[in-house]
C-alpha cells in the first residue's frame, strides 16, 4: 500500500483534511451538533441522542479529538466531553477560506 505523503502539502492544506475527515461522518455532524448545543457533554448523554452503541461513538469521539475539534476531561469514571473553542475558530477559518477562494458563476465545464 503507498504512503499518504501528507508532508509533500502544506500545512493549511494538511489541517483542512483533519477537519473534513472528522466532519465526513454524520454520527460525527451529530455529535458536534448535540456538543455546541449543550456546551459540555458525557459520553453516555450521547449514548441516550443518537441511535448508536456506546463503542460507536467512542470511536466517533475518538476521531474529532485526534482532528482537535473536541477535548475530553476525566471526571470520576467518565469523560466529559466539549468543543474546543480555539480549534473549533481555526477549522471555520480555514474552511471560510477554502470556500470563498472559489469565484462562482464562471463557466468551468
Amino acid at each position: 500500500m503507498g504512503t499518504a505523503k501528507t508532508e509533500e502539502f502544506t500545512i493549511k492544506d494538511n489541517r483542512i483534511a483533519r477537519y473534513a475527515k472528522a466532519l465526513a461522518h454524520p454520527a460525527r455532524v451529530a455529535i458536534l451538533q448535540i456538543l455546541v448545543q449543550r456546551q459540555s457533554c458525557i459520553c453516555g448523554d450521547l449514548v441516550d441522542e443518537l441511535p448508536l452503541s456506546q463503542s460507536t461513538i467512542s470511536q466517533h469521539l475518538k476521531e474529532l479529538k485526534s482532528a482537535g475539534l473536541i477535548t475530553g476531561e476525566i471526571e470520576g469514571v467518565k469523560t466529559c466531553y466539549c468543543i474546543n473553542e480555539k480549534e473549533w475558530e481555526l477549522a471555520s477559518q480555514v474552511m471560510e477560506t477554502l470556500f470563498k477562494s472559489v469565484k462562482l458563476g464562471k463557466k468551468c465545464c
